[in-house]
């Protein structure tokens, strides 16, 4: 059996899926998302994901950690170099924890999942949800993306 963990990189909230098995079975998982505030500085924000971050990993001491790649939408420059800095601590975490890495696009995860690499969130949600065999929709959005990435990472791990 293997752990693995997605994450869905966000500076508002960086979403978590953590899922155990082997292959096509999944033997267990939970979710969840590091929430920061708007009100502290970006610095502290960073802080707080790679932190708690961290303690994800220490406690559920994965296999591999599946990353969203970044990407950068022409309109909103901004927004793509903040998420490139949280990339950044998602990726430290890993490094520090001794976790292996694989970033994946996110049209790639979406195309896997849901046979359409521009499926919306709720299209991705429903997937995810679909091959957990969940009734309850998983919120919020980045927790359920990042189970997608961890769903994926365990479909197509192999052992080194």
């Amino acid at each position: 059996m293997v752990t693995i963990v997605g994450i869905d990189p966000g500076l508002a909230a960086t979403g978590f899926g953590i899922v155990r098995g082997g292959g096509l079975k999944i033997d267990g998982f939970s979710y969840g998302s590091i929430n920061t505030s708007s009100n502290i500085s970006l610095p502290h924000r960073l802080e707080q994901i790679y932190s708690r971050l961290i303690r994800v990993l220490e406690d559920t001491k994965p296999d591999l950690m599946v990353v969203e790649d970044v990407f950068s939408v022409e309109k909103f420059p901004k927004a793509g170099i903040t998420l490139g800095k949280v990339s950044g601590v998602v990726l430290l975490a890993g490094c520090k924890t001794n976790v292996p890495v694989a970033e994946v696009p996110v049209r790639e995860a979406k195309q896997i999942l849901t046979g359409n690499g521009n499926a919306s969130k709720k299209q991705l949600e429903k997937a995810v949800r679909h091959l957990l065999k969940l009734q309850t929709p998983i919120r919020p959005y980045h927790a359920s993306d990042a189970m997608g990435l961890a769903l994926l990472g365990l479909f197509r791990f192999k052992k080194r």
